[in-house]
């Protein structure tokens, strides 16, 4: 959810891997002085000169806060925190069980990681966000003082409870499901109060005016029908024949490219569905990284661990417009990666490390960086 490590890393050499950021230097030109109020936190992403980017999922709003946090934090050793919801609970006064944390990003400057949290359960939760560093000493991101812009989107779902029993749910919650900067701009997947719920849009920044996203339309095979109204839950960027497109992964599991170039306000666009990964499953969190020479995902699921999918032939792979019976998964080729467990959480460490948050044996969560397989 938040890959701007990748481009200090990486610059784009083979076909299909990560998209080189040529405007890194971007300044927080526009930022006002003052007291940022969330309703809530959710997706992170690092943009530029140690801004953070943070969707506020009630407001339907993304924050860009300037951290300051700009120097490296001499994060090439060993990087493990055991038990780290307990800590943040600890810090914030509560039970490890009332601590929920919602996404982790890694400063590409610093190597610190920044985890958006709830304190609380239910529409009371409180909104933080924490800040662990490299030796692992942690501390609450104040908002009292920071410099600061913020992108209201125009056309949010409806904030309410809908649905009935157990399947109730708050479309709202979903007006923004995942973000990631690239090249002065801020891509933003989510829901809209529109006739394709299921939107992408690309917010320039320096924030200014916010326009309607593209709505978008995809296959499903695993359902065998089009939809318009499942959100993408994680994506990333990267090239296919030179231009950028989006890796999007939706609940149950397709995969879906888009041309970043038709993220235009009020298109209507449909995806080219690559693979079906198998149904009751959730995709929680993604990156792409380079290794031996060839590009990969990483991509967390709630249900089939960590799979790695090979990017290697993405550019001949067809689309899948035909059902996927019985769970059954079609496309690219990807493998399990063992060991790799209760991941909840993951974001580019560094060249050679990704930053995770999983839950251990215990049922408690630590954060850790692993060597990229």
């Amino acid at each position: 959810m938040k890959r701007y490590a990748l481009y200090l890393a990486l610059v784009v050499c083979v076909p299909g891997l990560l998209i080189h950021n040529a405007d890194a230097a971007r300044s927080a030109s526009g930022m006002k002085e003052g007291k940022v109020e969330f309703k809530s936190v959710g997706p992170l992403a690092f943009g530029p000169d140690g801004i953070l980017f943070v969707a506020d999922t009630k407001a339907a709003a993304i924050i860009a806060i300037a951290t300051g946090d700009v120097k490296s934090g001499g994060g090439s050793g060993a990087f493990r925190v055991e038990g780290v919801n307990e800590k943040i609970s600890a810090l914030l006064g509560t039970a490890p069980d009332q601590i929920l944390i919602e996404d982790l990003a890694i400063n590409p400057l610093s190597q610190n990681a920044y985890l958006s949290v709830s304190r609380g359960r239910g529409p009371d939760a409180i909104p933080v966000l924490v800040r662990v560093k490299t030796d692992g000493k942690m501390d609450v991101i104040s908002t009292d003082k920071v410099k600061f812009s913020r992108a209201d989107l125009p056309d949010p779902p409806v904030d309410g409870l809908i649905g009935q029993g157990n399947r109730q749910s708050n479309p709202r919650r979903e007006s923004i499901t995942d973000l990631e900067y690239f090249d002065g701009r801020v891509l933003v997947a989510g829901l809209a109060n529109e006739e394709f719920a299921s939107t992408l849009r690309a917010v320039p920044f320096p924030f200014q005016t916010v326009e309607n996203g593209a709505q978008v339309e995809i296959y499903h095979g695993a359902h065998g029908r089009f939809e318009t109204r499942s959100p993408v839950r994680t994506f990333t960027q990267f090239r296919i024949g030179g231009q950028p497109h989006l890796l999007a992964a939706y609940t149950c599991t397709p995969l879906v490219q888009f041309p970043i170039s038709q993220l235009k306000p009020g298109a209507k666009i449909q995806g080219k569905t690559i693979a079906e990964l198998g149904n009751r499953n959730r995709p929680l969190d993604m990156i792409v990284y380079e290794k031996d020479g060839k590009p990969w995902v990483l991509m967390a699921n709630n249900s089939r661990g960590v799979m790695k999918i090979d990017l290697g032939r993405i550019s001949q792979a067809e689309s899948i417009t035909q059902p996927v019976p019985d769970g059954g998964v079609k496309g690219l080729a990807f493998e399990t990666i063992a060991g790799w467990t209760g991941v909840e959480q993951l974001d580019r460490f560094d060249d050679k490390r990704v930053a995770v948050v999983r839950r251990s044996e215990s049922g408690s969560l630590n954060l850790e960086a692993l060597p990229l397989p």
